[in-house]
């Protein structure tokens, strides 16, 4: 192949490179920018692990033809920094630590214990086999979102066992209640030690129709007391448009289904970040260290993840091990469950749930008062 027709070659690869160079610089800005100012911005941080991946590439591929584009691939890479180490993590578990003196914290999105399941049977396996695993983790504190439970008399029944695992001391909720119904959709928290208070987090948008909610309380432990955020940031809830589901994602053509589904995203990108602003406003009022946990709706290469990793540290980075994906439903999001926490307190056998019967995998960790 002559020189001339391998320099024509070469245009559309280093197209092609530039653009992913591109795309992996502003991923690095969407942590730091509110999405109402750039709102295409968040959906680059998204796109994240997908423009990391591609520069890779692009440097092996250059590096073979010893391109000067691989060096411009190196210098992309170095300079994400300490951002790429958001995403994984080399920290195994400080085992030295006995569980037993901390305070085991399991967050868990249960997706409603599978009561939509075409199979009343099968949702009954699903959520007997939800009841199993908290009962073999055994929790200290035990925060559920996407949390369901119907009044009595049901045949979906769900608070005896959760107190019967749980030895519940305490419980704390805050729900929708559909009064035709007598049925109750939010998230909850239950604690077999005592709490001496607890509270909520008022979200702009919450009701009926959003089942988003922040709780709180101070649980405490022996000598020692925590206050415990149990958080459900705003969803995507891509089901709530009928023209971008199933069939009707065809009826209406594949361009009006992407504007529809753009604009959910859009949407839940800044709402979930006004929400992270309250929450984080309100930790910083707290007498006590703090963990706060739950679904976060978000990857850590958002600005929902940076407001609070600016003031508290992640359980998965600092006693995690791997990638720690946590949902598994059709979308690729990856790590959106978290368990934050103060600088006061240390951190310990963090785990992620291996097997699951809901979209999201549960994280659970240990906590301690860092000695002073």
């Amino acid at each position: 192949m002559s020189k001339k027709r391998r320099s024509i070659l070469s245009v559309p690869f280093k197209l092609a490179t530039a653009f992913t160079l591109i795309g992996l610089l502003f991923s690095y800005l969407a942590p730091y920018i509110h999405p109402s100012t750039i709102p295409s911005l968040p959906f680059f941080g998204l796109s994240y692990p997908i423009f990391l991946g591609l520069t890779f590439l692009w440097l092996v591929i250059w590096s073979i033809f010893r391109s000067r584009w691989a060096i411009f691939c190196l210098l992309t890479l170095l300079i994400g920094g300490k951002l790429h180490f958001r995403n994984f993590s080399l920290m195994a578990s400080d085992s030295e630590l006995p569980a037993a003196e901390g305070l085991k914290v399991l967050s868990y999105n249960v997706r409603l214990f599978d009561l939509f399941n075409p199979s009343f049977e099968d949702a009954l396996n699903a959520r007997n086999e939800i009841f199993q695993f908290i009962d073999d983790e055994q929790p200290d504190v035990l925060c559920l979102q996407e949390f369901y439970r119907q009044d009595k008399p049901t045949r979906f029944e769900v608070m005896d066992s959760l107190n019967g695992i749980m030895q519940t001391k305490d419980y704390h909720e805050r729900s929708a209640h559909k009064r035709r119904t007598r049925e109750n959709y939010g998230i909850a928290m239950f604690s077999k030690y005592p709490m001496i208070a607890r509270g909520d987090v008022m979200f702009e948008t919450q009701g009926v129709k959003d089942f988003n909610y922040c709780i709180f309380a101070d649980i405490v432990k022996g000598t020692d007391t925590f206050r415990v955020y149990n958080v459900h940031l705003q969803s995507i809830r891509l089901h709530t448009d009928p023209h971008i589901e199933g069939e009707e994602v065809q009826t209406y053509g594949s361009k009006k289904g992407a504007i529809a589904v753009y604009r959910k995203l859009r949407g839940a990108f800044e709402k979930r970040a006004s929400q992270a602003r309250r929450v984080v406003e309100h930790l910083q009022t707290s007498p006590y260290p703090v963990v706060v946990c739950g679904d976060f709706n978000d990857t850590p290469m958002s600005y929902t993840y940076n407001q609070f990793q600016l003031r508290l540290l992640d359980a998965f980075r600092g006693s995690g091990l791997g990638l720690g994906g946590t949902y598994v439903g059709r979308l690729p999001a990856g790590r959106i469950d978290y368990l934050f926490y103060s600088p006061q307190l240390r951190a310990a056998h963090f785990q992620i749930q291996k097997h699951t019967r809901s979209d999201h995998r549960a994280v659970s960790c240990v906590f301690y008062k860092a000695q002073p």
